[in-house]
């Protein structure tokens, strides 16, 4: 235990402010006075998680995780991430505390230290924050006396890398996004999976809807993430597809429900689509919160999906997942053994581009048979998980 962080004797008795439950404001959830408390947890090495960028590179980052606990396995991780994101780690085990970015928490962190601070937006804001911290270490990526975003360590030299040099990111890179974090934090690669868990009670949510829609009884539910952010439209299929997309799954499949899913930007897209299907799609509302959306994720055995925050909700739902990509790199996303890139033909393919004025987009590119063909594989291997299900409760 350092000397700042030894129990403090007041006029009325020592309180821990070390103790990962002490906040210093009222009792803690243990409802006990410090001394002699059974219930005690050293908060260990501080760790402050910099992650101010969209949200499915939050859903992403929480991979990290598993591996900054193997390394600091008594630790206190605190995360700032923006207010849309926030609901990403609300029920997190591996989070201790999470702060919106804002002012007000900024000047909450002033007079904090953290043993080591990790930025992983190349960002400057993000970049800013970490280097205006107190910490004993910073990772990641900072901010230099020009404004340019710099790594702070050699160990981020390849992820840095990856962001300036096109040839690299787009051809010669075969690392997954996960698999460089990991690099940049000095922290051992295991392949960890997305950390993305539902309360009891949204558990129970999920359960509810399906019994009340009727999908209990179908072979398997597929969910088309329909939409993307606005901030990328070309990740999106047209509506016309999509909804023939709906139909070949339904004719095709028997026994299979089809349902749409989506974000607030999709709320006038999915009527239309289901207007424009023969099939009996279901339209999940696309209103009501991202918790909420996450558990209508959590209906689907297998999601069908651009490269999106869908996607990577999905992928941390443990879903069988189908993704088409266009303007991003598909080797950057991992699967976990569990779905499928499906490619544009396009020869411009990956460009990033928020714009372009190519006769033919990239999401106009994009072969239904192959969709579907991954789609199948997907589907069996519900059927066949299913079936070991049964055989062992047999």
């Amino acid at each position: 235990m350092r000397v700042e962080d030894r129990p403090r004797a007041g006029e009325l008795g020592a309180y821990a402010p070390d103790c990962r439950f002490f906040s210093g404001y009222k009792p803690c959830r243990h409802k006990r006075l410090c001394d002699g408390c059974p219930r005690y947890e050293p908060r260990g090495t501080r760790i402050l998680l910099v992650n101010l960028d969209a949200m499915g590179d939050v859903v992403r980052t929480t991979a990290l995780l598993p591996a900054l606990k193997r390394k600091y396995p008594v630790s206190h991780v605190t995360w700032v991430t923006l207010k849309n994101a926030e609901p990403i780690l609300r029920y997190n085990p591996l989070v201790d505390e999470v702060l919106v970015y804002g002012p007000e928490t900024v000047l909450e962190l002033e007079p904090r230290t953290f043993d080591v601070v990790l930025n992983v937006d190349k960002s400057r804001r993000s970049g800013a924050l970490t280097q205006r911290v107190g910490a004993r270490e910073r990772l990641g990526f900072g901010v230099d006396e020009h404004g340019a975003i710099v790594p702070l360590t050699p160990a981020a030299h390849y992820q840095y890398w990856t962001g300036l040099d096109d040839e690299l990111k787009f051809f010669r890179n075969r690392k997954s996004e996960q698999e460089m974090l990991a690099e940049t934090m000095g922290a051992e690669f295991r392949r960890d999976p997305y950390v993305l868990p539902l309360s009891e009670e949204e558990q129970a949510f999920v359960a509810s809807r399906r019994r009340a829609w009727g999908l209990d009884g179908a072979e398997a539910v597929v969910g088309i993430n329909t939409g993307c952010s606005e901030l990328y439209p070309y990740k999106r299929l047209p509506a016309a597809f999509q909804a023939q997309l709906a139909d070949a799954l339904w004719e095709r499949f028997p026994g299979v429900r089809v349902v749409l899913l989506g974000g607030p930007e999709d709320a006038a897209r999915n009527p239309e689509i289901a207007r424009l299907c023969r099939a009996p799609v279901l339209e999940t509302p696309c209103t009501e919160g991202l918790r909420r959306g996450m558990q209508y994720i959590e209906l689907a055995d297998v999601v069908l999906t651009g490269d999106s925050l869908g996607m990577h909700l999905a992928i941390g739902r443990g879903k069988r997942v189908v993704a088409w990509f266009g303007l991003t790199c598909e080797q950057e996303i991992d699967f976990f053994d569990r779905g499928e890139a499906v490619l544009a033909r396009v020869g411009c393919r990956p460009c990033w581009q928020r714009s372009c004025d190519r006769p033919v987009k990239c999401y106009e590119s994009v072969d239904l048979e192959e969709l579907l063909a991954a789609a199948a594989r997907m589907i069996q291997g519900v059927r066949e998980e299913k079936d070991r299900g049964s055989h062992r409760t047999g």
